[in-house]
């Protein structure tokens, strides 16, 4: 197999802020794995907060070997084998096992939602992100998600009343909010909770801090409304302690590693009875379609990447009633491959 990757800067039409980071851009690295002739594309989406970067996304694929690996790719050897290389940077992992999903649809001659038993006719529609910001800009950001059937507030800071009341003055969508574990007194969050039902709020994503297990599972025991886990879980073995904290988890290919473990994370997730959002950072349209393979599989989607950027280096998906259409094409369906300058690496 031959590996090549180009670092991509991806830019966001708004300052994107939560309740403690801002950014207005998010390094993208964009990976090309070609075997036997056929060229298979991934993403490392690699927000600062998770501690990846391009020197560290190039110094890991320098340490890959795909030389033993042949189609049908045995996937559960394969994220062995990248775990193998380093502890954590589950982005550039990502990349690998979206690039090598893409490629297996492709010599099978099927998209990679079907290699997963997804069907296209129980898409979910996909949530459009508000970054917190002033009254003027949050308006201004709801104009520009008309395409889409639901909004998603990021709250946690000290004005999350007059947040959601902005947008209820020029909006009346179903509303999902994460908190970004912004949170800290339960007796507040409690009371918050129970106002953003009154406001149409269908979820919450992680209200507390990841590691006050407890207080978490104090609020899903008591609230009105899901409560998902998001930065508490991020590879499959954090599943298991999560039962009974949480009504349901977020799930990310830049956390679990790539579509091989979200799958399992799903399944495993409904077996606990709990719920399931597909999520995603900063992406591009790869990625944004490598998880759209798997989002008929989930009962909420907030993929909104293509949505929230300027330059996506690919087309992207059709957007229809608030779903991504995903089309009858091998692999991801990826269009309008960019004719970027890829760095080769030796395999």
């Amino acid at each position: 197999m031959q590996l090549a990757y180009h670092a991509y800067q991806l830019e966001l039409k708004h300052t994107f802020s939560i309740a403690k980071f801002s950014r207005n851009s998010t390094p993208v690295l964009l990976l090309r794995i070609t075997y036997e002739g056929v060229d298979g594309y991934g993403e490392a989406s690699m927000v600062p907060y998770m501690g990846e970067s391009f020197e560290t996304a190039s110094q890991f694929l320098a340490k890959v070997d795909l030389q033993p690996f042949r189609a049908p790719f045995d996937f559960p050897a394969i994220i062995a084998h990248l775990d193998s290389i380093a502890p954590g940077q589950p982005a550039i992992k990502a990349a690998v096992d979206i690039a090598l999903n893409d490629i297996q649809g492709k010599l099978l001659g099927k998209p990679c939602y079907e290699m997963y038993g997804a069907d296209p006719a129980r898409m979910p529609v996909t949530s459009y992100t508000l970054g917190i910001d002033t009254p003027e800009v949050l308006k201004e950001k709801v104009a520009d998600a008309r395409a889409c059937r639901v909004l998603k507030i990021k709250l946690g800071r000290d004005n999350d009343q007059e947040l959601i009341r902005t947008i209820r003055s020029v909006s009346d969508l179903p509303l999902y909010v994460d908190a970004n574990q912004g949170w800290a007194d339960r007796k507040q969050a409690i009371d918050m909770i129970y106002w953003l039902h009154d406001q149409g709020v269908l979820l919450i994503e992680q209200p507390m801090d990841k590691q006050n297990l407890d207080g978490n599972a104090w609020l899903t025991e008591r609230s009105p409304i899901p409560i998902l886990a998001d930065e508490a879980v991020q590879r499959l073995s954090d599943l298991e302690h999560l039962k009974g904290a949480y009504h349901g988890i977020n799930v990310k290919l830049m956390k679990t590693g790539g579509m091989f473990e979200a799958h399992q994370m799903i399944i495993q997730a409904k077996s606990y009875g709990m719920k399931v959002l597909i999520g995603c950072m900063s992406e591009t349209s790869c990625a944004t379609l490598a998880a759209a393979a798997l989002a008929p599989l989930c009962n909420w989607a907030d993929l909104d990447g293509p949505l929230l950027t300027r330059n996506n280096p690919f087309q992207s998906p059709a957007l229809v009633d608030g779903k991504w259409v995903l089309e009858n094409s091998p692999g991801l369906g990826l269009t309008g491959a960019p004719s970027l300058s890829y760095d080769q690496l030796a395999q």
